[in-house]
């Protein structure tokens, strides 16, 4: 299964958003853009999109931008993806009215991808927007937790 770009990009500005929380500054949609080499104007769509659903707060003019409106340890990415794809359908036959397939009837295809979307949605819905932007730890020392730095202007915390 592939995501969209909406997609990709409204987790990007999501997860941008809940790693700058502490900053006093809000985050801006040219930051964002800037950071990953993004259409500022495409963003600015998905901006719109992300603040109806409610999960950013956005203040226009100078000093405005965008911050994170909702826990992000409420919020999973299986509700992300839902919520920004547009069509789960993996295959013809998911959909009865596009369905041509002679096999339909006989065929196990349709059951194994269906619980195959399935899981991925439900290791997606026990995955909440604060655990992408969580402090990592090493392999070897787990007591030395520290926040990584993702992408530059994200800030980087030590213990």
């Amino acid at each position: 299964m592939r995501l969209t770009q909406w997609t990709d990009y409204s987790l990007r500005v999501l997860m941008y958003c809940a790693a700058c929380l502490e900053r006093v500054a809000p985050v801006t949609i040219t930051e964002i853009a800037d950071s990953h080499g993004i259409s500022r104007s495409h963003l600015t769509k998905i901006v719109q999109e992300l603040a109806a659903r409610g999960w950013l707060e956005t203040t226009r003019g100078r000093g405005g931008g965008m911050r994170l409106l909702v826990d992000a340890s409420a919020l999973t990415l299986g509700e992300i993806v839902r919520a920004t794809e547009t069509d789960l359908t993996m295959v013809e036959c998911f959909d009865a009215a596009q369905n041509q397939c002679r096999m339909s009837a006989h065929c196990r295809l349709k059951s194994v991808l269906n619980q195959a979307t399935q899981n991925y949605m439900e290791v997606l819905d026990g995955i909440t927007l604060a655990d992408l932007v969580a402090p990592m730890a090493s392999s070897t020392d787990m007591s030395n937790m520290q926040r990584m730095p993702m992408i530059p202007g994200i800030p980087f915390f030590e213990n």
